[in-house]
């Protein structure tokens, strides 16, 4: 199983200053977290990894320490990223049976659940890519078999 979850809300974009990459989550993005911590803290996750971006990282931090694991900070997540360096990310943690939460943006999360739909993944619902969003994918050994969708409030 992998998580995909994209970061929470932060405010608004500055994309002319060069510490945007710094912005913090808002109190919404804060809420956010919660949820995601709540929704996924009972469940045997090996691995949370962040993409270097502040607000990433924050939105992993409260689910990573209730469930006494560090966030890994991972550039492949990092906005703009590649599809193929992100995808190998996906890759490496699925072949080493992690059950993982990555922590991206609402460019690199898009990219990859579109090439796991191409390989064959179903999605039954709604699919979306809202801030504070989670997916989760299910591996079936193979390939992801089915991708759900979940906005967080």
């Amino acid at each position: 199983m992998l998580y995909l979850v994209r970061h929470g809300s932060a405010g608004v974009r500055d994309d002319a200053d060069p510490a945007d990459n710094e912005r913090h989550l808002d109190a919404v993005g804060l809420r956010q977290a919660v949820q995601l911590a709540e929704r996924l803290s009972g469940l045997e996750i090996t691995a949370v990894v962040a993409s270097p971006a502040a607000r990433c990282v924050e939105t992993v931090e409260l689910l990573a320490s209730s469930l006494g694991l560090a966030v890994d900070i991972d550039a492949r997540l990092f906005e703009g990223t590649d599809i193929e360096e992100s995808w190998a990310l996906v890759e490496a943690l699925v072949e080493h049976d992690e059950v993982a939460v990555l922590c991206s943006h609402g460019d690199v999360i898009p990219e990859l659940v579109r090439r796991a739909k191409g390989r064959g993944m179903e999605v039954p619902g709604k699919a979306g890519c809202s801030k504070g969003s989670l997916w989760s994918l299910e591996w079936d050994g193979e390939r992801f078999a089915t991708g759900t969708y979940e906005p967080m409030r």
